[in-house]
């Protein structure tokens, strides 16, 4: 049967949080966009209020149920708790096989028609992806399908908003509002002139090394990090003040500036602002690709190694254009994520990959307008919950 026609549909998001803001940032993104783009009434279910309110500042830590952005938010505390089936939703979404309650499975079960049950999984840029894509698993009486998003048109795509691209044109072809942005970070109309890199890693990057190289190199370098992040290596650049917000020190080339936590709307404009990002795990890796900017992922680590299979992967997809691989890329790609036995110290990667960045960034806006092609995470979504009830 069909999603309903005569209301809107409405649709659960369950989120563990695991990695502290890329599982939120994702499934927030795609509570906000489904509610606001298409009509649907959203609730999320989230367990760690605390760092949801890290990326959404109006998120109230200690409510049961709140709404922010159109979005109803529930705290998932872990207990099973009754519902009956007119607590369901028409779609249920697991991200990251998150084991959602049993009693809110068995009351699925009760409905009729059974709601759309679907895994969403995280993002690879590995080939086997696209034979798992919507494969279909029995559970309690129901069926399971597994949505994978994903690089080809075999795959959900990604996560992106409708006017995304039109906004991201206006605000960088506006000088003055990047400038207003920056400056309200912190950022000097001196720092706003030299490379700014933004800087998003899990704490065992090589941000110190990274740091050396950037402090002895010929031109300056503005480097904008969180608070928080790779907190050893930036307390270290910062001396004797504490490394918080609002706090900045150079050295050689290099000025280090502490920034805030800031929504997801402004992190994108970080992003659109800077001339290379680092970023981590899947949320602030897709919003560096529809950037248009040079990247660098560090990737969620995994045991026996099984991220740097998944890196090596996207870079056979993205760090490659019509004249080969980007080598320069390729290789402070690996380093970065420590997935290389031979690899160059970062005196030697980094001026490699400066002098690539015209290369690079010509292969970011090709690898932007291609992924745009496939179509959007949550429009494929509804689209196959549309034709699988």
């Amino acid at each position: 049967m069909p999603l309903p026609t005569d209301r809107a549909p409405s649709l659960a998001i369950f989120c563990k949080v695991v990695d502290n803001y890329g599982d939120i940032g994702i499934c927030w993104r795609l509570a906000r966009q489904l509610s606001g783009e298409h009509g649907v009434a959203v609730t999320l279910w989230v367990d760690d209020l605390p760092s949801f309110r890290r990326i959404c500042p109006e998120i109230d830590v200690a409510a049961e149920a709140q709404r922010a952005a159109g979005v109803t938010v529930r705290h998932w505390r872990g207990q099973d708790g009754a519902f009956a089936p007119a607590d369901i939703a028409d779609i249920v979404i697991e991200f990251f096989a998150c084991d959602i309650p049993p009693g809110y499975i068995a009351a699925m079960a009760q409905c009729v028609p059974h709601p759309v049950w679907l895994n969403l999984e995280g993002l690879t840029a590995e080939e086997w992806v696209e034979g798992c894509h919507a494969l279909t698993s029995p559970r309690h009486g129901m069926i399971k399908h597994f949505f994978f998003p994903g690089f080809t048109d075999k795959t959900g795509g990604l996560l992106r908003e409708a006017a995304l691209d039109e906004r991201r044109l206006a605000f960088q072809a506006d000088a003055g509002a990047m400038s207003a942005f920056l400056g309200q970070l912190g950022v000097t109309p001196a720092e706003v002139g030299a490379l700014k890199v933004s800087l998003f890693c899990y704490p065992h990057a090589p941000v110190a090394e990274l740091f050396a190289a950037w402090q002895a190199g010929g031109g300056p370098v503005v480097c904008l990090v969180p608070e928080g992040v790779a907190f050893d290596a930036v307390q270290e650049f910062i001396g004797d003040d504490a490394a918080v917000a609002g706090v900045a020190r150079t050295r050689g080339a290099l000025t280090v500036r502490v920034l805030p936590f800031v929504p997801q709307d402004d992190y994108d404009r970080l992003l659109w602002a800077c001339d290379v990002n680092f970023v981590r795990g899947e949320d602030s890796f897709v919003r560096a690709q529809w950037a248009g900017k040079p990247f660098l992922w560090h990737i969620y680590p995994q045991d026996e190694n099984l991220h740097h299979v998944k890196l090596r992967a996207f870079l056979q997809r993205y760090a490659v254009d019509a004249d080969g691989a980007i080598d320069s890329l390729v290789q402070a790609a690996l380093a970065w994520n420590d997935a290389s036995a031979d690899a160059l110290p970062w005196v030697r990667l980094w001026p490699a990959l400066q002098a690539d960045l015209p290369r690079i960034v010509a292969r970011a806006q090709d690898w932007e307008r291609q992924m745009r092609t496939h179509g959007d995470l949550a429009s494929n979504l509804l689209a196959f919950a549309g034709a699988t009830r």
